[in-house]
């Protein structure tokens, strides 16, 4: 589309995907005059676009939000990008994937045909997720709270805690909300937890989301502390890892490297965070962690193939702990019984 038109749809896209914009800018943009930058912010405000002026060295214009909402415009990748966030909106553990079918089909009506069959190509299965879904509800009454910087106020159902336990609410200061695995959790610091040196009170925590009931009101406005790192998902991606650096090299405290005898193609699915390295046809190089060498060592056995430790003997000790182990729960074994191969599962 060329003309005035044309123009007008691209000047809109570019105050969409950007706060502020000064008149300069857009003119070059544009490649016209900063008049006609004028004239054609007036014909968007005519459309109902709600198109500000901001002052400034410069003067520019910003797109604020209006009492309707008015047409949007998505460019192909981003029609695309669309589409594949709102089919993952399912797996995602936020109990919101009716709406955001329903979404779908709302853009798919108003989008021209040459991109509906490109938006209709994109079609992805996600796997469920086993975690519990998290009320779309509770995640904008959090994401409220650490937008806002107060307190948070909530419930919170323990796995350990009885039916009964009538605890008082909890309060942390929220500080950002992370999604990893299918669960959402959210990191705030909690004034009344214990310090790791032991001196005083304090110290950062993560709570699910689909174990909290928010209160309200919120508690008072704090000021937000830094977040080690500065990064929250590194920081909480740590946290699961034994560790409070996540500027470090971010590993398990435990770490090792095996050679397993299978190729590399067949490991590599079933490994999450470890490094797989293939050797040959029939044998690769894993280097992974775990919270405990036991652990580490149980997690490679799954792997279902003839392990070498390469590093370190702590790994080593480990597999000779769960032989042990191992023997004495098939001396267990009822006699005339016997071990029978598992079926095949499909593939992960």
């Amino acid at each position: 589309m060329s003309g005035t038109p044309g123009r007008l749809l691209t000047l809109l896209s570019l105050l969409q995907a950007r706060r502020d914009w000064p008149g300069s800018q857009l003119a070059e943009r544009l490649e016209v005059s900063p008049r006609t930058v004028r004239r054609d912010v007036d014909r968007l405000r005519d459309l109902g676009y709600p198109v500000r002026s901001t002052t400034g060295p410069d003067g520019g214009y910003r797109l604020g939000a209006g009492a309707d909402l008015p047409p949007l415009l998505f460019d192909d990748e981003q029609a695309v990008a669309l589409a594949v966030a709102l089919q993952l909106a399912s797996a995602s553990g936020v109990g919101a994937g009716d709406a955001a079918e329903r979404a779908l089909a709302t853009v798919r009506q108003v989008l021209p045909a040459r991109l509906r069959a490109r938006v209709d190509a994109v079609e992805v299965a996600p796997l469920p997720t086993s975690a519990a879904p998290v009320d779309a509800g509770v995640l904008l009454a959090v994401t409220a709270a650490v937008r806002a910087r107060e307190v948070l106020r909530f419930d919170y159902a323990s796995p350990t805690a009885s039916e009964d336990d009538d605890r008082p609410p909890r309060q942390v200061e929220p500080h950002a909300v992370v999604s990893r695995g299918g669960r959402w959790y959210l990191l705030g610091w909690d004034p009344a937890a214990p310090a790791r040196d032991g001196a005083g009170s304090g110290d950062w925590r993560t709570h699910r989301l689909d174990r909290m009931t928010p209160r309200t009101p919120t508690g008072p406005r704090f000021t937000p502390r830094e977040v080690p790192g500065g990064d929250p998902a590194a920081f909480v991606a740590a946290l699961f890892r034994g560790s409070r650096d996540p500027g470090g090299s971010g590993a398990w405290p435990c770490e090792g490297r095996v050679v397993v005898h299978a190729p590399a193609t067949e490991v590599a699915p079933y490994l999450a965070d470890g490094a797989v390295e293939a050797l040959d046809d029939d044998r690769c190089r894993v280097t992974a962690g775990a919270w405990s060498w036991t652990g580490l060592a149980a997690s490679l056995l799954r792997l279902g193939a003839d392990v070498e430790v390469e590093r370190p003997p702590e790994l080593a000790r480990a597999f000779a702990e769960l032989a042990e182990r191992c023997a004495a729960a098939g001396r267990q074994l009822p006699t005339g019984r016997t071990n029978r191969r598992p079926r095949k599962q499909p593939d992960p």
